[in-house]
């Protein structure tokens, strides 16, 4: 981890900013700079722009990196957009001209902590610097130092978990100021290889987000490691870790990676942050509160909403009864939608909940702000944690979750329908169209007719597509996207 002490001049800042891996970078060249981004720059922090965007290119490609079978010599290869590189030219060339756009807010994110970290160490005195809480990790370049021992466990307990029933997923998130999330991002992609665990990870300065898959030995380890580190320590328990049956096999790789959020709501955390969310409540509380909701009349009701704050395809298959589900396709809508139907929230009591509680946090804290609600309430981890104490509980219908299970099920209440047929179904398939990334409720006698797709635009498609000038073409020509409002306009009861 990075020393505590910062560089008392401005040339020492170069052997701080993302020094965590010096890969060979022969075909860093390859690398397009953002002219836009340089141009908004000052004198002094362009010097260090080509460093930034080095190190951001190499912490990129080191996230592809997973480890080559045993029966191979190599030392090392790289999965990216379910492609597999041997070599590090041709995992270079990839991420240059596919994932040049992330590289470039890498090398922004990087300049920004570098230009902090500067103004930081002008107004810090010594003693400041010495008391910093960063003074109990180890240096930056010594990743190793915080990954767990591994010796006492067989290679086959670390990488087993390719059953549902040997294997494990963890969900977890925890806000807290990170000084350093380049390097946060280096540790997890290396302590993630080192357990054979894959999933994603997202890390910013305002704290982390995970789920990761794999063996129980290496969840169980991966948890113990979390809980011991001094930046997470004191905020993260072990309650705050969800877990499921699955394993390494419900993501296709490990995908680590540096961001402005942990959740993207797609606005700043330096407008509305995760440290104004509404009041947390317990599962027993939220059931409480359900509870005595619905036992009442409708006129009772009017100045409470149950408000579901995931996308449409979640609340499809599983939801509260008698909760308000946007009609939104992303969180990032989130935030519009609240401020195209603020009134609805007018002088309400509202009681939110999401997947596993991180969304809550801050989108409860976006509400709050606009000051319109008697009071905000969350769902303190989440139906996740909901499900764990009341399977029958007010919650019917399965869980979403963004893994290649698609769904967790605790009851066998199923409120979701065929989208042929009409007949009751919940279990959710990618359309068949490739380009078409909707999910599609077919049931299996549907299937077995040859309706695969999500819509008849997506179903007509396949056989076009041959023929057609490129398949670029073919994407969001859907009816399913076509029909529904980007942000929804609820109508008042």
């Amino acid at each position: 981890m990075p020393s505590s002490t910062l560089p008392d001049e401005e040339d020492g800042l170069e052997t701080c900013v993302l020094k965590v891996f010096d890969l060979d970078l022969k075909e860093s060249n390859l690398v397009n700079p953002s002219n836009s981004l340089k141009a908004e720059l000052d004198g002094s922090t362009k010097k260090k722009y080509s460093l930034a965007k080095k190190k951001a290119f190499a912490l990129l490609v080191k996230t592809k990196e997973v480890p080559a079978p045993s029966y191979e010599f190599k030392e090392k290869r790289w999965r990216c957009c379910q492609q597999l590189f041997a070599d590090q030219t041709s995992i270079h060339r990839h991420v240059a001209t596919q994932h040049a756009e992330d590289v470039s807010q890498q090398t922004a994110s990087a300049l920004k902590q570098l230009t902090a970290a500067w103004s930081a160490s002008q107004v810090l005195t010594p003693t400041d610097k010495r008391s910093s809480p960063r003074d109990c990790l180890p240096p930056t370049q010594e990743v190793s130092a915080w990954l767990p021992d591994v010796s006492h466990v067989s290679p086959q307990e670390l990488r087993g978990g390719q059953g549902d029933e040997e294997g494990e997923v963890l969900l977890y998130y925890c806000y807290c100021d990170l000084e350093d999330p380049h390097w946060v991002c280096a540790w997890q992609t290396a302590l993630c290889h080192h357990l054979h665990l894959t999933g994603k990870i997202r890390i910013a300065a305002e704290g982390i987000n995970g789920t990761v898959g794999g063996s129980k030995v290496a969840t169980r380890l991966y948890v113990e490691v979390m809980l011991s580190c001094p930046l997470f320590k004191d905020y993260l328990s072990q309650d705050e870790f969800k877990s499921s049956r699955g394993g390494s096999h419900c993501f296709p790789e490990l995908r680590v990676g540096v961001f402005e959020e942990i959740v993207p709501m797609g606005v700043s955390p330096s407008q509305v942050s995760y440290k104004n969310p509404g009041i947390h409540l317990s599962p027993g509380e939220f059931h409480k509160e359900i509870e005595k909701l619905l036992s009442q009349s409708s006129q009772e009701q009017g100045d409470t909403i149950i408000l579901d704050c995931r996308n449409f395809y979640e609340s499809k298959i599983g939801r509260f009864q008698g909760c308000l589900a946007p009609d939104i396709r992303k969180f990032s809508y989130f935030p519009s939608y609240v401020d195209k139907n603020l009134d609805i929230f007018r002088q309400k009591r509202v009681l939110m909940y999401c997947t596993g509680g991180i969304r809550c946090e801050r989108g409860s804290a976006y509400l709050r702000a606009k000051g319109v609600c008697k009071e905000v309430f969350q769902l303190k981890g989440g139906i996740h944690k909901y499900l764990e104490e009341f399977p029958d509980g007010f919650y019917k219908g399965k869980l979403f979750v963004f893994d290649e299970r698609f769904a967790l099920a605790y009851n066998s209440s199923v409120v979701s329908e065929c989208s042929y047929c009409g007949a009751p179904w919940d279990r959710y398939k990618l359309c068949s169209t490739p380009q078409c990334r909707q999910l599609v409720l077919t049931c299996s006698a549907c299937q077995g007719q040859g309706f695969t797709a999500c819509c008849v635009t997506c179903q007509n498609k396949v056989g076009k597509q041959a023929s057609g000038p490129s398949q670029d073409s073919f994407k969001e020509e859907c009816e399913c996207t076509a029909r529904r409002p980007r942000i929804p306009q609820e109508q008042q009861a």
